[in-house]
């Protein structure tokens, strides 16, 4: 009886794991890009992928490309920032726990 429960927890904790693991998925893969005609503006729906996945430098970087903008700016929760509107700057609000939320220029 102990064996079978022991087995079974193991594979759960295995199938949990294989979830969570960092391999690069179809998500990653499918980064679009920028149109080459922005002339320097930003197009944050091109980047709307980002929504859901968690904030990592990596994405971060992802997204501005995609979106063709110059810099990004990411927000946190309860962080003061400026309202200035920048054509060229794609911004990323995050939730509390990393994971971005919404994608807008400006």
């Amino acid at each position: 009886m102990f064996r079978s429960r022991a087995s079974l927890a193991t594979l759960l904790v295995a199938t949990v794991l294989t979830g969570c693991s960092t391999g690069t998925s179809s998500r990653q893969a499918a980064v679009p890009s920028a149109s080459p005609n922005n002339e320097g503006h930003c197009d944050a729906s091109g980047a709307a992928f980002a929504i859901g996945r968690r904030a990592t430098p990596e994405l971060v970087e992802q997204v501005r490309k995609a979106s063709g903008s110059q810099n990004t700016r990411l927000i946190k929760p309860n962080t003061p920032y400026t309202t200035d509107y920048r054509e060229e700057r794609v911004n990323l609000r995050v939730i509390y726990w990393g994971v971005v939320r919404e994608v807008y220029r400006g």
